[in-house]
């Protein structure tokens, strides 16, 4: 057999094989499990779409001060003024180092005023824990506000009080009660605590 002839039995038997080797991979190949190993929102996409509503939003600023402001909810829903949000969690961060945590079951944003009600929890860097039924934060302004009330877990023992306010006072941020403010001091708790 010459080497022409060869050659040419090969271009046609090169391609057919291969032809058959492809055919062979993709009839036989395993099902990919490519839906599980993707990660979904737990979320009912219908209900969402019924209660037009906004699932798992986020809102993140600075104001004109410099403190760092990140909101997130569960979700939102229109009302006649704004949005309701519900499970709010509010991260505040200012420039001298003080932070507060704040979360609450329901709330909103509106012209630049974030509002938390159903009962708020905030805890700061420096180690004092506030309840409230309700806590408004600027979004222009360093400012946390408790209007309706507040009752506070402090180093040094536990204040009530009609109204909080946390504000910027020249490089420092100052936590201010007034209206019927009342202090248990614990001295217990505000001594440090020694090792023998």
């Amino acid at each position: 057999m010459s080497r022409t002839r060869i050659v040419r039995w090969l271009r046609v038997l090169l391609p057919l094989l291969a032809l058959v080797m492809l055919s062979t991979m993709f009839l036989f190949s395993r099902g990919s499990d490519v839906e599980s190993r993707i990660p979904y929102a737990e979320v009912d996409a219908q209900e969402a779409v019924r209660g037009n509503r906004i699932v798992a939003p986020e809102y993140s600023g600075v104001t004109g001060d410099g403190a760092e402001l990140s909101l997130r909810a569960d979700s939102v829903a229109p009302d006649g003024s704004g949005g309701r949000a519900g499970a709010l969690a509010l991260d505040w961060r200012r420039p001298d180092g003080l932070s507060a945590d704040l979360t609450a079951p329901q709330g909103g944003l509106q012209d630049g005023l974030v509002r938390l009600e159903g009962g708020v929890r905030m805890t700061t860097s420096s180690g004092w824990r506030l309840d409230a039924p309700a806590v408004e934060a600027r979004t222009d302004s360093s400012l946390i506000e408790a209007n309706e009330g507040v009752a506070a877990e402090a180093p040094f023992g536990r204040i009530t009080a009609d109204r909080m306010r946390l504000a910027p006072d020249g490089d420092a941020s100052v936590l201010n009660f007034s209206g019927a403010v009342r202090l248990m001091y614990e001295p217990a708790a505000a001594a440090p605590q020694t090792r023998p």
